[in-house]
């Protein structure tokens, strides 16, 4: 666990604890639309240099990995 970070990180966590939840839950179109939230917000703090090279390619790989969990994922 890193002590510091950014508001960037943080920010994105947030949106990939919002996802855990909803898919935990079973609320499967707001998860959806978090999963959605997370890579216009991950693009978007990568365009603006407010992500490492590192945190960037991390962040997009969760982001692949949720669309891969969630593509059979209809209501």
């Amino acid at each position: 666990m890193r002590w510091f970070r950014s508001r960037a990180v943080k920010e994105l966590d947030a949106i990939i604890f919002e996802i855990d939840v909803n898919l935990q839950n079973n609320y499967k179109s707001t998860a959806h639309e978090a999963r959605k939230k997370l890579g216009e917000r991950v693009e978007a703090l990568w365009q603006a240099g407010k992500l490492r090279e590192k945190d960037y390619f991390y962040y997009h790989a969760r982001y692949e990995t949720y669309t891969q969990v969630m593509k059979d994922y209809h209501h």
